[in-house]
């Protein structure tokens, strides 16, 4: 059921004006918004014309400033609309950032979220309200611009509206500025008819990696078997021609038979030509390399180029860039980091001073897949400064990539340089599993080479390893002879107690020592 809603106009944003009207009858609402620097200037707008000075939300906003060791701009941001209910929501948060709104709004606390369309899809998270600010985003679907979002996702935003079990009905809201308008958003949005929905395995990667899955699980061991278990499928369905599908599913097992993951064992006749239906009667096997690439959950596509990067490094070796940059070239990584203008000559000095070393060849600057090129060496750049300390913040400032796409690039890395070690041992090439291993506790602590020994005890990140090692307790060894008092002042009474613990000496808390106003351990709340 549709119907207008009509709110006193205290300001000329309506988003403000519906918020407030929401806060007066002491509910909550979703402003959906299509950009994540959208979502945090609307809610930023919004809290400024909020009045409150709620203790629990001044503890949630001290809760926010600490999910990182060092508070982000964008954190301190946040922390200010928290203070006064509001929040912004996207994936540039930080988990627990996010987590704390999520739950602080299901509690009541927080009263109006402004996010993007991500925090409609998979998220138990219903208000009395959900405001539909935008509904256009920028993107491709047939010519970049400015397109309408579909049907589907304006039904999954409105989806969020109304509480079953604590109230009667909801309110999703689109807005409209003239009658016209009006009109034409609702015919296209509440009365509209959804889109088709269409099958993940008409994407090419998506299909690739189910047919050699399939195969290596040994669920499926012949080419009928494999035409019939897709012949059952809503791909199938959709696509309708039997025989192109089969033609198809035949070229991906060709395609993962030349890169050895596969074997068609018992196709070989005698004479030079090989009929389709002869090759068809061959058995399908998995190669020990393709069973190991399917339990890594890795596009057949990703393991070729990995296993093309560690054949190149025998003859180039096996540089930290270089590691970052094959990282940064698989398609797992996308969405890569965008390069902003000012930054192109920086990235053109770092190819050129790294162009050598590089696993994935450099395309001609004068070729579509340039653009894309610099897209990676910009992402690898991340993860150089990344090893080299910097901290969240400037990341944020000088690369513009926020801590909860550091976190998300930073899990996606970690499996792919795992993944790339196993794809080295099973290929025998030893020499590049050290270096790989390296790599991956550097990415997993942002760390330099130089704290990796610290770096193995518990309790011990980069920010207390970094300490350590500038008051020249740079090894086990050197833990080991370190005075209890030191390493308290350094890291904090309970660290201390632990890693000496850890490495081999167990001592009393009571005999540790550390002298008042001295600590140079982590801030309090206060220094915020």
């Amino acid at each position: 059921m549709s119907r207008t809603v009509t709110v006193d106009q205290p300001s000329s944003d309506m988003v403000i004006n519906i918020s407030l009207d929401t806060l007066a009858k002491q509910k909550q609402a979703l402003v959906f918004c299509n950009t994540k620097r959208g979502a945090e200037s609307q809610a930023e707008r919004v809290a400024q014309k909020i009045k409150t000075n709620d203790t629990a939300l001044a503890k949630l906003a001290l809760d926010i400033l600490k999910a990182l060791p060092s508070p982000t701009k964008q954190c301190k941001r946040l922390a200010r609309c928290i203070e006064k209910g509001t929040a912004f929501h996207h994936a540039g948060l930080h988990s627990k950032q996010r987590d704390l709104i999520e739950t602080k709004f299901r509690e009541g606390v927080v009263k109006v979220i402004c996010s993007t369309p991500t925090l409609a899809m998979g998220l138990d998270l219903p208000a009395f309200r959900v405001i539909i600010r935008d509904l256009k985003r920028f993107g491709g679907g047939g010519s970049w611009g400015m397109n309408d979002i579909p049907v589907l996702e304006y039904h999954q935003m409105a989806g969020r509206a109304g509480r079953p079990g604590m109230e009667d009905y909801g309110e999703a809201i689109i807005l409209a500025e003239t009658k016209d308008q009006k009109e034409m958003r609702a015919e296209q949005y509440i009365h509209g008819e959804p889109e088709q929905i269409f099958s993940k395995l008409a994407v090419e990667p998506v299909l690739r990696t189910y047919v050699l899955s399939l195969i290596a699980s040994e669920f499926i061991a012949t080419y009928d078997g494999l035409y019939e278990f897709f012949g059952k499928t809503f791909y199938a369905k959709q696509y309708g021609d039997t025989t192109k599908l089969n033609n198809i599913l035949d070229m991906m097992v060709q395609q993962l038979e030349e890169w050895e993951f596969l074997k068609v064992a018992d196709s070989e006749v005698n004479g030079d030509f090989v009929s389709a239906n002869e090759v068809r009667d061959g058995k399908l096997e998995a190669t020990l390399l393709g069973k190991r690439v399917a339990e890594l959950y890795l596009d057949p596509y990703t393991a070729h180029f990995l296993i093309t990067c560690l054949k190149r490094a025998t003859d180039k070796g096996m540089q930290d860039f270089a590691i970052l940059h094959m990282l940064a070239s698989c398609l797992e990584m996308r969405p890569l980091l965008r390069p902003r203008v000012k930054e192109l000559d920086e990235l053109v000095e770092r190819t050129n001073k790294y162009i050598g070393e590089l696993l994935a060849p450099e395309p001609s600057q004068y070729s579509e897949e340039y653009e894309e090129f610099l897209k990676t060496m910009k992402t690898a750049v991340f993860f150089q400064d990344w090893i080299d300390e910097i901290q969240e913040d400037v990341l944020l400032e000088t690369l513009g990539i926020a801590p909860g796409e550091v976190r998300s690039k930073l899990e996606r890395a970690d499996w792919l340089v795992y993944a790339t070690e196993e794809l080295a041992r099973i290929l025998n090439y030893q020499m590049f599993r050290t270096p790989l291993a390296k790599m991956r506790l550097r990415l997993k602590h942002g760390a330099k080479e130089e704290l990796l020994p610290l770096l193995k005890l518990r309790g011990i990140g980069r920010v207390r390893a970094r300490k350590l090692h500038n008051s020249r307790i740079k090894s086990i060894e050197l833990v080991k002879k370190a005075d209890y008092a030191t390493l308290a002042s350094l890291v904090g009474k309970k660290t201390a107690l632990s890693i000496k613990k850890q490495v081999g000496q167990d001592l009393a808390p009571e005999k540790v020592q550390v002298k008042t106003g001295k600590r140079k351990g982590q801030k309090s709340v206060k220094d915020f």
